[in-house]
């Protein structure tokens, strides 16, 4: 049996007038999820567990078979091993955003999606005039990067992700409490530094978002994991375009692996990312493919693009991924889910539960739900679940098949 997690990435939404109260995934065209759905088994699953932020990052570790509660100490360390970034003992990495201020307010937490090599230019900007032996800048991808500080400052600093606070006042969402003073100084002074930069400058001339500050957040010390085959005694892969992903992957002592032209945002390559999965399964158990694209829609307000990317998620990845399957001679057990619900109408993350589907090859078994959507899972036969034991629920559903 081999084993495949479908993650579209803040799928889930809330009824929307503007479509008749219904949610996304009910407007959406989805007809392999609502294939699966009429031949698989629904039900819904607890991806953000009570207590924690409801991040990709806590989400997705859930999906991939790993307790919050066990294995989660910040987003950013995740990222920072899919960077190639080591951690010492007393090292905490931080997020660190180019984002866009307007008028005192977080206008984009993305910068405009700012390019690679842009962005490149300016951490390495920020970094010669703000880093030191004891604070270090590291370029990411696009508007996503790294800050790496020693001697445990900031690590239990409240830090506010800037995707949760679009449109708010600056100064209402700066850092607090512990070594939120130079914290709070960094961000502060990267803004004359960054307006001042020739990129931002021409940025501004093409009427693009520059950006025009940093902000720090998602911090955390390097976490200890067991391996995914340690846990589940399988091997697997990790195909994302987003380094809290690969870094899961990694932690998780899965092959991480990169698919050419996978973005991490609406012009991701789908059929790619499917390929790629289907051809990893050759000589291993599992693989995880993530793709980001309907929560960037979600947190931008678009409902067009998030409506869009859902329909590109189904064709073109489960989609492939289903075709393949049957036409191989190997047996297959699929899962299809959101990590989190990205409402479109609140621009950021909630963390309710998200609906799943449970597809096999073999399964004979099915429920009555037809439709992949928040409502319909609802009565799935599977009930409501915990994430982080969807990877054993799988497992023992193949044994049964």
């Amino acid at each position: 049996m081999k084993y495949i997690i479908l993650i579209g990435d803040g799928m889930a939404d809330h009824p929307l007038e503007l479509l008749g109260g219904r949610t996304v995934l009910q407007k959406a065209n989805t007809p392999n999820m609502d294939q699966m759905t009429k031949n698989g088994l629904a039900g819904l699953a607890i991806n953000v567990p009570e207590g924690y932020p409801p991040g990709s990052d806590v989400a997705n570790m859930s999906v991939m078979g790993y307790d919050p509660a066990l294995y989660y100490s910040g987003r950013a360390p995740l990222e920072a091993a899919s960077m190639g970034i080591p951690l010492g003992a007393k090292d905490v990495a931080f997020r660190c955003n180019l984002i866009t201020i307007k008028d005192g307010l977080i206008a984009d937490h993305s910068a405009g999606h700012i390019t690679s090599e842009e962005a490149k230019e300016l951490i390495e900007a920020v970094d010669a005039e703000l880093g030191s032996e004891e604070l270090k800048f590291y370029p990411g991808i696009s508007y996503r990067h790294l800050l790496v500080a020693s001697n445990g400052l900031g690590a239990n600093a409240d830090c506010t992700p800037p995707h949760d606070v679009i449109d708010g006042y600056m100064d209402d969402h700066m850092p607090k409490g512990d070594g939120s003073d130079v914290l709070g100084k960094l961000i502060e002074d990267s803004i004359p530094i960054l307006e001042a930069h020739p990129i931002n400058e021409k940025r501004i001339s093409e009427g693009k978002n520059p950006g025009n500050s940093l902000w720090l957040w998602g911090q955390g010390y390097a976490p200890s994991f067991r391996t995914f085959e340690e846990l589940y005694g399988l091997t697997g892969s990790v195909i994302s375009a987003v380094d809290l992903v690969m870094g899961l992957g990694i932690y998780a002592g899965l092959d991480v692996i990169e698919v050419p032209g996978a973005t991490g945002y609406l012009d991701t390559n789908y059929v790619g990312k499917a390929e790629f999965a289907m051809a990893s399964l050759k000589d291993k158990d599992f693989v995880v493919v993530h793709v980001e694209a309907p929560d960037e829609a979600g947190h931008m307000g678009d409902l067009e693009a998030k409506l869009q990317a859902v329909e590109d998620f189904d064709e073109n990845v489960v989609g492939t991924v289903l075709r393949a399957a049957r036409e191989s001679d190997e047996d297959y057990t699929i899962v299809v889910l959101p990590d989190h619900p990205t409402p479109i109408a609140l621009r950021t993350h909630t963390s309710e539960p998200v609906p799943f589907v449970m597809y096999s090859t073999l399964e004979d078994e099915v429920d009555d739900v037809e439709t992949f959507d928040e409502d319909a899972m609802k009565k799935g036969s599977l009930g409501i679940v915990r994430g982080c034991d969807l990877v054993q629920l799988m497992m023992e559903r193949a044994k049964q098949a």
